[in-house]
């Protein structure tokens, strides 16, 4: 892998290295309780969706994603002032998540993450991100996010593209 300073490896996802961004949703995280008569666990409260604004509610929907090829050319960020917005994946594949910090009302350098399986993520309120990210075969998600009136998207595209390599990949 070359030394261009616009090229990174993700690395594993954890709440630690995540926690500036948003939340890791993993039922590794928290205990479980019996409900249904013992029949069922639930994994409670998992993570947050904040969102604001007048007439603003919390919406369920579900994702169909085709798969990226790797390594990632990242030229595109968005984020969403007025909504936390959170992705659970349906089945075990690992995908690609990028997160920027803000710098000054911009995207910041990327940071990536690949999950492990049984890994969600939540995105904070505001904070820049790539767009949803399997890779290797395409995948479905369930997405918990803003529904309501409101500007609840911005984007930002690069001048340079950023080149994003999963670990191990040359």
């Amino acid at each position: 892998m070359s030394a261009d300073p616009r090229t990174l490896v993700a690395r594993p996802l954890t709440a630690e290295a995540f926690a500036p961004f948003g939340t890791v949703i993993d039922a590794a995280a928290v205990a479980p309780r019996p409900m249904n008569g013992g029949m069922a666990r639930r994994f409670h409260d998992l993570a947050a969706v904040e969102v604001v604004g007048e007439g603003s509610r919390v919406v369920i929907g579900l994702v169909e994603a085709q798969p990226y090829p790797m390594p990632l050319r990242l030229d595109l960020v968005e984020r969403h002032p007025l909504g936390a917005q959170a992705f659970l994946p349906l089945s075990a594949a690992p995908f690609l998540v990028v997160v920027c910090p803000d710098a000054d009302g911009r995207p910041g350098p990327p940071r990536a993450f690949v999950t492990v399986p049984g890994q969600g993520i939540c995105y904070a309120r505001n904070t820049w991100h790539g767009v949803l990210t399997p890779y290797g075969q395409p995948q479905d998600f369930v997405v918990v996010d803003r529904g309501g009136p409101g500007a609840n998207l911005e984007e930002h595209t690069f001048a340079e593209p950023w080149t994003v390599h999963l670990p191990g990949q040359d």
